[in-house]
């Protein structure tokens, strides 16, 4: 197998500054071709022309002190008449009337009013030619008001996402306050680095695969549940390597996968050194020998390469696809990436970086405390009779149904999320912040499945009497404010949910109430990053042709949130 260089996304120390100010907002749209060699092109989809493993793949947004640094973006449509991956209009989807390819821009792990959020509904072809029953505005305005943490950007048009996604929609966005960030002396600069892992398939010619027929064809001619890639991309290369020096590095990791979950290790034995998850810093770091991440799932880590007892270190990924019961990794998805360690030169700059011993202190909710509301989520599976995937549900209700998940804003409610299917799935939930507290087994679990599936209400079909399995224990690395929280099958996970500021226990400075509403679902596809600082606070994104689970949220896993006074 044939590596390649990984180019280096890096991030700037905290402490740094910008020149630029009162920059008036610019615009990103979506366009041309990508040459991966000298003989073979690969046509992409990608934010302001930039594929993913370059410099502008990222946006930065520094806040400070009392200093709030809202961002307007711009969001232009120049993608062609048709897609270039196959797609199934026997899913909810966008159709124009007239041609074009519909997309919406959705701010994974952001607090922003609900105009800005990226609605399914508020899809829009190229030049605005047609919108969506949603669509309010081109320009969203992020009001970056959360606390310091790695959020993304991907495709959220209804039914296309997870083809969105895969032709390469996808971008980061780091969150900084150097009040928080620089006591820290966490690794900056060039050994501040983004790792965005996603597996994807190529034809001979080096084009793009998705499938072109489904898994139960005469339901869904296209639709399949899961995509799995042969080949595992980091930064938008194929198995690449990266030199480093003995010194500490931070990676913050994102699985940018459709389906696939990723359980990475170094090959060498080495730690990882975890200091945040999703949105948020943990209380304090904790070390891991590997970590599970799903699909839209982020793990900020440090990694010291002084302690590196070999000159080579591979990441490797042992995670059963789909998960958790699927099929082992093999010799080429079993391989993530190469770290070359390179011996430290009289030139380099000390390594002053740390990792601290303690992080911010509302990460951890010991225990779920006052909550305003509890709710019961089902999560379903339909099947043919072959046993062949035709749909996924919550609730048993399709997204265009009526909303029955209306928090009211500045609240914390508490959710036990039922799995009644065989997959882990990542529950992404819009605009709130949420982290696990409890999983537990559910015993008799046919019996429970068989009353859910004709009942459709948990307390009725004795939920309490089922849910009294094993416990399994939250991860340490896991407790902080998350934007996505796995849940495995078979089990009631319970999650509590905070419908305001984690940091300061404050509501929202902005009316989260008005329409369009929010919506949550299943992330089993979306990655590009974004940096902004208080004074260039205006970025622009193009979508450009150029050359998450998604496919579970694609086909029904999604139901509307409404937030109330």
């Amino acid at each position: 197998m044939t590596v390649a260089a990984s180019p280096r996304i890096r991030t700037r120390c905290a402490s740094s500054s910008s020149s630029r100010r009162n920059v008036p907002p610019l615009e990103r749209s979506l366009g041309s071709m990508v040459t991966c060699t000298a003989k073979a092109s690969v046509r992409v989809w990608t934010f302001s022309c930039v594929y993913l493993g370059t410099a502008n793949f990222k946006v930065h947004i520094r806040t400070g002190g009392n200093s709030i640094s809202p961002h307007h973006q711009a969001w232009e449509n120049h993608l062609p008449d048709r897609h270039i991956l196959p797609w199934d209009p026997t899913v909810p989807t966008a159709i124009p009337r007239n041609g074009g390819v519909p997309t919406v821009v959705h701010l994974h792990g952001s607090a922003h009013p609900p105009q800005a959020d990226g609605s399914a509904f508020a899809w829009f072809t190229a030049g605005f030619r047609e919108t969506g029953p949603a669509w309010t505005q081109a320009t969203y305005r992020y009001p970056n008001v959360q606390p310091p943490g790695n959020l993304w950007y991907h495709d959220h048009a209804l039914g296309l996402t997870r083809a969105n996604l895969l032709a390469g929609l996808l971008g980061a966005y780091v969150i900084e306050k150097p009040e928080v960030d620089v006591p820290m002396d966490l690794p900056c600069d060039d050994d501040d680095l983004h790792l965005v892992i996603a597996d994807r398939s190529f034809n001979v010619d080096g084009s793009l695969d998705m499938n072109s027929t489904g898994s139960a064809p005469s339901v869904h001619p296209q639709w399949q549940p899961e995509y799995f890639g042969e080949a595992l991309t980091v930064n938008g290369k194929a198995w690449p390597f990266l030199a480093v020096h003995r010194r500490r590095y931070r990676f913050r990791i994102l699985n940018a996968s459709n389906a696939r979950y990723f359980n990475v290790s170094l090959s060498n034995g080495m730690p990882f050194h975890v200091v945040g998850s999703d949105a948020s810093y943990l209380a304090a770091p904790v070390t891991v020998s590997s970590l599970l991440i799903s699909p839209a799932e982020i793990f900020d880590v440090v990694v010291d390469f002084s302690m590196s007892p070999t000159a080579e270190v591979e990441m490797l990924n042992s995670a059963p696809y789909p998960f958790p019961t699927g099929t082992a990794p093999g010799p080429l998805n079993g391989k993530v990436m190469k770290f070359v360690v390179a011996p430290n030169e009289p030139r380099d700059p000390p390594d002053n970086s740390t990792v601290p011993d303690r992080e911010v202190p509302y990460a951890n909710v010991a225990s779920p405390g006052p909550t305003s509301e509890t709710r019961y989520i089902a999560m379903y599976e339909y099947l043919t009779p072959s046993g062949q995937s035709t749909h996924l549900y919550i609730n048993g209700l399709r997204l265009e149904d009526p909303v029955t998940e209306m928090p009211r804003s500045g609240t914390t409610e508490l959710w036990h999320v039922i799995n009644l299917t065989g997959d882990n799935h990542p529950l992404h939930i819009h605009l709130g912040m949420f982290q696990a507290v409890k999983m537990q087994q559910l015993l008799d679990l046919q019996a429970f499945t068989d009353c859910m599936t004709q009942v459709n209400d948990a307390v009725r079909c004795g939920v309490d009497r089922h849910a009294v399995g094993p416990v399994v224990p939250v991860p340490d690395h896991e407790k902080t404010w998350k934007n996505v929280v796995k849940v495995p099958p078979g089990f009631v996970t319970t999650v509590v949910v905070a419908f305001k500021l984690v940091d300061t226990n404050q509501p929202y400075p902005f009316d989260a109430t008005a329409e369009p509403e929010y919506v949550y679902h299943c992330h089993v596809s979306a990655t590009g990053f974004v940096h902004v600082s208080p004074i260039n606070k205006y970025s622009d994104v193009v979508l450009c042709d150029a050359v998450q689970i998604l496919d579970h949220e694609d086909n029904a896993m999604i139901r509307p949130l409404k937030l109330l006074p």
